[in-house]
């Protein structure tokens, strides 16, 4: 699973003019669910995103990345986003063949949607429509935005500094 996280003033989604959700302070988060995840997928991507701490300290603004958005008592808004799990290597058009069916896409999102929910509170956790053309709207803050991936939490030093980073090597047969 994919998601790109945004520390927000305010986000909403507007399908057919109507107005679906819509926050105040917290996070904007985009969801691409892959057709190989599973529920440890959605159970690593919903950790991280509680407890990413990407505002400031309730107690003293001044101290920036110490408190995450439950801490804040904030609000999230998840859009499931397919386009996320985008191959985009070859040619022009994006090949989306990564991005999990839509049934059970559905599925793992709505679970995703629920693991949120009891892990904080079910009422500040908002969403967009699944499938639906959407018009979403925000006010990024700092601007602070993140990728996160539930297989590869960190980025790897690019130039391969031992212990910074690295992957594991893949046992050879």
């Amino acid at each position: 699973m994919r998601a790109v996280v945004q520390r927000v003033t305010s986000a909403s989604v507007t399908v057919d003019n109507q107005v679906v959700s819509r926050i105040s302070k917290g996070l904007m988060v985009l969801v691409g669910i892959g057709s190989d995840d599973t529920m440890t997928d959605v159970l690593a991507l919903s950790k991280k995103i509680l407890n990413l701490r990407v505002f400031s300290d309730p107690t003293d603004p001044g101290k920036m990345w110490k408190a995450n958005v439950k801490d804040i008592d904030g609000e999230i808004l998840c859009v499931s986003q397919f386009t996320l799990m985008a191959n985009t290597t070859k040619g022009n058009k994006p090949d989306f063949h990564r991005a999990m069916a839509t049934e059970p896409s559905r599925e793992m999102y709505t679970t995703f949607l629920e693991q949120m929910g009891q892990a904080y509170k079910p009422e500040k956790i908002q969403d967009g429509r699944f499938g639906a053309m959407m018009d979403v709207s925000l006010t990024n803050e700092g601007p602070v935005t993140f990728t996160l991936d539930s297989r590869k939490s960190e980025y790897v030093d690019p130039l391969g500094t031992p212990g910074v980073g690295t992957p594991k090597k893949a046992a050879t047969p």
